[in-house]
């Protein structure tokens, strides 16, 4: 059968009357709430700093209203069947690559990384969105594979491509830490689809060489290599920003010095409120209060597995796979950063990180693993009623 002829069986069966997984929608509910409350916390500092000590929430109004669009997105998105993204996977892979493009030509640096296009006032990185439509592609090129993913020339080279085409652009960027990231979830989603796993190995080793390669052509990357293996060694400069963060959660003990009580942030600890925001949160609310957050990601990512094992098709089941791979990868990176088990990558805790785009875009995104979870209720309320 064709996949415009399944998927447009599927979309007559694609009703509102099914609902979402409960479980997975108040966890993404619960984790942004509560990055909302530490991010007003971690930030506070530094607002108070950019407005001559006046206002104490500028960062959390920012982020609010790009927590605003992205629920708006996670609802839009979780009524919206699978067929829709499965029909526009290539445009979007294409329009994603015009944007990374773009950043080379009028992009705009922020904290000496130009990453960033500004359209009509609207400041946001093509980075965010190359990541969803790397993964959406890669599910189409999984339904359309099949079986013979497990050969060399679909498996590999199929996929290789597919990946090439968004890292190229970033590699000319030097965003190093979006390299990592989607090369991480592209093994997982090719892994899933059914790569044989002697080319997932050899392509783990060729990305360990690029990494090293390009590395020895980044000076500041070597620069945080250096700091992150010895940090003591330079305190005042390279190993500064490690330092402090290995004091804040050090100094939040067991049950941590209370919500909003942080010393780290007033100024000491570099980008508190975006990627070391959670070293704020181990000192504020101490190891017991981080174990909490930790399960409650845990808890996310299984539920968004297990949403995914069951999905309607296998396009879906892909799609899910990808999407919480990459929220996965994400808080896995940003945890060992913090502390100091990875060099610094410039990867952001999901929900908490300051930053409008990527939040505004992992909400969409579990809008749509609400929508592949709310399709599979669907067909069950079908079977149900025959």
């Amino acid at each position: 059968m064709a996949a415009g002829k399944l998927y447009a069986k599927e979309d007559r069966r694609f009703s509102v009357g099914a609902t979402v997984d409960i479980p997975f929608l108040l966890l993404t509910l619960l984790l942004l709430a509560v990055g909302l409350v530490m991010l007003y916390s971690a930030s506070s500092a530094q607002s108070m700093y950019d407005t001559g000590y006046t206002i104490s929430t500028k960062y959390l109004q920012k982020q609010a209203v790009c927590a605003a669009i992205g629920l708006l997105c996670m609802w839009v998105f979780s009524r919206i069947p699978a067929s829709f993204w499965f029909k526009f996977a290539w445009p979007l892979y294409g329009i994603s690559i015009v944007m990374l493009l773009l950043v080379l030509v009028v992009g705009e640096s922020v904290n000496g990384a130009r990453r960033w296009i500004n359209i009509a006032g609207l400041q946001f990185q093509p980075s965010e969105i190359a990541k969803f439509t790397m993964i959406l592609l890669f599910a189409k090129l999984t339904k359309g594979f099949g079986s013979d993913a497990r050969k060399f020339r679909y498996g590999v080279l199929g996929f290789g491509a597919a990946l090439l085409g968004i890292l190229i652009p970033l590699a000319l960027e030097k965003h190093l830490s979006a390299i990592m990231l989607m090369g991480m979830v592209a093994v997982v989603m090719m892994f899933v689809a059914g790569t044989h796993p002697k080319w997932l190995l050899a392509g783990a080793g060729v990305a360990v060489v690029f990494v090293v390669v390009y590395v020895s052509f980044m000076g500041y990357a070597g620069d945080r290599i250096t700091a992150w293996l010895h940090p003591e060694s330079d305190p005042a400069d390279k190993g500064y920003q490690i330092l402090q963060s290995l004091y804040a959660i050090g100094s939040g003990g067991l049950f941590g010095l209370g919500f909003g009580k942080s010393r780290q942030k007033y100024l000491y600890l570099p980008f508190q409120y975006n990627d070391y925001i959670f070293a704020i949160v181990c000192e504020e609310l101490g190891l017991i209060g981080a174990l909490l957050i930790m399960a409650l990601f845990a808890a996310l990512i299984l539920r968004g597995f297990w949403i995914a094992l069951r999905a309607a098709d296998r396009f879906s089941t892909v799609l899910a796979t990808g999407l919480v791979a990459l929220i996965a990868v994400q808080i896995i990176l940003n945890l060992c950063v913090v502390t100091n088990l990875l060099p610094s990558t410039g990867i952001a805790l999901p929900f908490f990180s300051y930053g409008g785009t990527a939040l505004a875009v992992n909400l969409g995104e579990m809008g749509i693993v609400l929508s592949i979870s709310r399709q599979r209720n669907q067909m069950k309320i079908q079977e149900v009623t025959r």
